[in-house]
């Protein structure tokens, strides 16, 4: 299949996932932005929890080919976590969306449900043995399965960007914020085009 084929069902494949709105592939200024808002964004208290740390995007970025997409309310995340509390090197918490283990969380006694948040107790440092170091929340990469059998393909990687990365995408494909749209980016390598 030629590199315009392999993008062409790609992008047919994304706009036919429940839930997805448009798309837009991501050019180098695009790329350069988005590493730029994202830097900003790590610095900055994430949810009053802590510093960002959003390793899927690190991650999409490094791939060959990016592309951004826009959901509605009836988008179904990827299976999670999808956010991550860590400190000291340590999970101390994340995001749990299944109800079953939401309910198993709640009868332990260690574990800390707040919504969909999962806080570990016994992770979470005692005041006076901490020594202030903020938590970082950590956006892990998710896997596209309705990508992973287009031949072709390599690295395929999905990630959730930061509020304001999620403002510019939508600002360059020419979308006004709406109550219930997100943005997700979805990177991966051209298996021909790596071997030339």
């Amino acid at each position: 299949m030629e590199c315009q084929d392999i993008i062409q069902d790609v992008l047919c494949r994304i706009k036919a996932m429940k839930g997805v709105e448009e798309t837009y592939i991501l050019n180098e200024e695009d790329k350069e932005k988005i590493l730029e808002l994202e830097k900003k964004a790590e610095g900055a208290v994430l949810m009053g929890m802590g510093i960002g740390d959003n390793q899927g995007i690190k991650e999409v970025l490094k791939r060959q080919l990016i592309i951004a997409f826009t959901t509605n309310m009836d988008y179904v995340w990827p299976e999670g976590p999808n956010v991550i509390l860590m400190q000291y090197g340590e999970k101390v918490g994340e995001d749990v969306y299944d109800p079953e283990k939401l309910e198993e969380c709640k009868k332990c006694r260690d574990m800390v449900v707040m919504g969909n948040f999962v806080i570990y107790r016994s992770a979470v440092p005692k005041p006076k043995d901490a020594k202030k170091e903020p938590i970082t929340v950590v956006l892990p990469p998710q896997k596209c399965e309705d990508l992973e059998c287009v031949e072709g393909l390599t690295g395929i990687v999905m990630a959730s960007p930061s509020t304001p990365t999620d403002e510019y995408i939508r600002s360059v494909m020419g979308l006004r914020p709406a109550t219930g749209m997100g943005t997700f980016i979805i990177g991966f390598d051209l298996c021909e085009a790596k071997s030339d």
